[in-house]
């Protein structure tokens, strides 16, 4: 019999799984959760994303004194040697 020591996650493997249908994922987790060697099983529900209007962040910088190179500028600084 292999009676090793678990030396906390480090022996474990991890596998994460998208299910589509909730009610099917349900039945998945209380499986998982029957299954002597599984450790632990976690849920998370993704919220559907509202898709975002490209458009709605037009005039974003209006009113406002910036131009390419400035924001260039300050992304890129140059370093000196």
């Amino acid at each position: 019999m292999d009676e090793r020591v678990f030396d906390g996650d480090k022996d474990m493997e991890q596998i994460v799984v998208q299910i589509r249908d909730k009610h099917k994922g349900r039945i998945l987790l209380e499986l998982l959760k029957a299954l002597d060697f599984v450790h632990t099983v976690k849920s998370t529900e993704q919220e559907d994303a509202e898709p975002v209007d490209f458009f709605s962040f037009s005039g974003l910088w209006a009113n406002r004194d910036i131009n390419i190179d400035d924001v260039r500028r300050k992304a890129w600084p140059r370093q000196s040697a």
